[in-house]
């Protein structure tokens, strides 16, 4: 099983039923704190609007008074999902996993950091951990600033990284 970022979790949840489980941009945090740390950067404003609905979420119960504003993120029909999503922490689940793992990460990811990356090998020491450089979210090799990495989530003719793609083959065929 090969999951990638939010499925890096569902991968691991799911890895019992295969040969070898592989993350790639997996959250090492739980989705709870993840997303208040990037709201973290919003005004206090915001943060006083939105801490408080994810905790309501965080322990299992809906929020009805969404202000508008923050509708994409909290509306009604996301919140079962989020709440389902929240109750796990990548750390513990990890930790579960029986099967040899690869975790790999990419040093130019504006999505999920390397740090998350390190706290899943942290938690399940025996696995393999990648780290390539440059790569970001979508696995391409970018060499810019954020703006030209956002670029080429837009950009579907950029190959993918091969070192990715040769860590990936190896461990498949190691294992």
């Amino acid at each position: 099983i090969i999951g990638h970022s939010e499925g890096s979790l569902i991968g691991m949840l799911a890895a019992e039923a295969a040969d070898q489980y592989v993350s790639i941009a997996g959250a090492g945090r739980s989705a709870d704190l993840i997303l208040k740390e990037q709201l973290g950067e919003q005004t206090q404003a915001v943060k006083d609007m939105t801490f408080p609905i994810i905790d309501s979420l965080k322990s299992g119960k809906t929020v009805y008074d969404v202000n508008p504003m923050l509708y994409s993120l909290f509306r009604p029909d996301v919140q079962p999902y989020l709440i389902s999503w929240f109750k796990y922490n990548p750390q513990e689940e990890i930790k579960k996993v029986s099967v040899p793992v690869l975790i790999i990460q990419g040093t130019n990811d504006i999505q999920v950091a390397v740090k998350d990356a390190q706290y899943l090998a942290e938690a399940k020491p025996e696995t393999e951990l990648a780290l390539i450089e440059n790569m970001n979210h979508i696995f391409r090799i970018v060499e810019g600033d954020k703006e030209v990495n956002i670029a080429t989530y837009n950009n579907a003719s950029l190959p993918i990284s091969e070192e990715m793609v040769q860590l990936i083959t190896e461990f498949i065929n190691s294992n």
